[in-house]
């Protein structure tokens, strides 16, 4: 969700929203994000409708509690965005009767969507903080059938095993063999599983005691920390940034999304007119509507000091959106050790207007010394009209 959505938050000058501004935001995320993305499950859609995401974080960021992003949560965790909090429900399938487990209970909030959809929900969290933090939030609410703990979600809870949904909140390499085991027979269990910053969303379905794979989407979470990270043996070198598939020439995977990104909003896979290469264009018509592509990456500021960002880029009748910065550009931001944002947002652009031609633009960005992760991006970020992206590309600077 962009920012543009704020305007409401914001209508009466140095008042915090009231209830009714959250009401009003939450069912603009459901109408303008949530179904247009592929959210179909009204009883998933009803119970995004009756959750309440702004308690389940800090005052600071309450007035973007309903914009389509992952937000700091502490602890160097995030709570994550309410379009993958719904389509890992969706694909949850869950049932009134189900008993859920849920690895990585963060701020809580994911456990209070699932809350009105199923019988009860068994949710842990490995770092204390968050875990008393959100037992505390659920509590003072009222979710009577959600139960917390604190401890590592690689063990998961045997003592209430087993279970016919499972859902993951954060990324380990593989699927942790516990869960598999407490995993009820033709249950289900959604995951993002893969390396640090290049992991898959991945829906399986127990038969006759291991787990079929079905691929959903590319993604990026947080990783499972515990004896999960002690057992990665794949490890992101935070001090040659790179970028998977920045040329786009990679075959779309089955989900239809394009390999190496995630986030796919809006957007085609384009062969050029000679039919050898490759390059994605988002088209939008809807001022707002959230049209990107992202993709993160390991960028330690001790020891990358600068970082060359370039893309050749097409515009077609590009208008700002409702927002003044609302218009297509190759972005980058940067995380802290504590996953929380630092510098600001660098931007190669923004554009608007026309070019019939495409155009190769690049820029140097200094790197905030405090910087071990960053997000790069690219759409039309709520502006009309289209945007096409080819040869994104970042390197180290010396």
């Amino acid at each position: 969700m962009t920012s543009s959505f704020s305007s409401i938050l914001l209508a009466q000058a140095g008042v915090g929203p009231t209830r009714e501004d959250f009401r009003t935001t939450r069912e603009r995320l459901v109408t303008e994000v949530l179904m247009p993305g592929g959210v179909k499950n009204e009883r998933v859609l009803d119970a995004i409708r009756q959750t309440d995401r702004h308690e389940f974080v800090s005052r600071e960021y309450q007035d973007q509690a309903y914009f389509d992003r992952a937000l700091p949560i502490g602890s160097s965790q995030t709570i994550s965005s309410p379009y993958i909090v719904a389509v890992m429900t969706q694909e949850l399938d869950t049932k009134p009767e189900h008993k859920v487990l849920e690895i990585g209970t963060g701020s809580g909030y994911q456990a209070a969507v699932l809350s009105p959809l199923v019988k009860e929900v068994y949710s842990i969290e490995i770092v204390p903080e968050l875990g008393k933090q959100a037992k505390k939030v659920l509590d003072s609410l009222g979710y009577k059938n959600v139960f917390t703990k604190v401890g590592d979600g690689f063990l998961g809870w045997p003592e209430h095993a087993p279970f016919d949904r499972i859902i993951v909140t954060c990324s380990p390499e593989d699927v942790p063999k516990p869960l598999v085991e407490q995993l009820n027979e033709g249950g289900l269990m959604v995951i993002p599983v893969g390396e640090r910053y290049q992991q898959t969303l991945y829906l399986m379905r127990k038969k006759d005691g291991k787990l079929e794979r079905e691929a959903l989407r590319p993604t990026l979470f947080v990783p499972m920390t515990g004896e999960a990270e002690d057992n990665r043996k794949v490890h992101a070198d935070p001090t040659k940034p790179t970028l998977i598939n920045g040329d786009f020439e990679e075959p779309l995977l089955k989900s239809g999304d394009v390999p190496g990104w995630y986030y796919q909003r809006g957007l085609k896979w384009m062969a050029d007119a000679k039919g050898d290469g490759h390059y994605v264009e988002f088209d939008n018509d809807v001022h707002g509507r959230p049209t990107n592509l992202l993709q993160g990456l390991g960028l330690d500021g001790r020891h990358v000091r600068k970082i060359k960002l370039s893309a050749n880029i097409k515009i077609t009748d590009v208008r700002v959106g409702v927002d003044k910065t609302e218009l297509p550009a190759l972005t980058i931001r940067f995380l802290d050790e504590k996953r929380a944002w630092v510098g600001g947002t660098l931007s190669v652009g923004p554009f608007q207007g026309t070019t019939r031609e495409w155009k190769h633009e690049s820029k140097t960005f200094r790197i905030p010394p405090d910087a071990r992760e960053a997000i790069v991006s690219i759409g039309l970020f709520g502006a009309t009209g289209k945007a096409a992206f080819d040869k994104v590309e970042i390197e180290a600077v010396k």
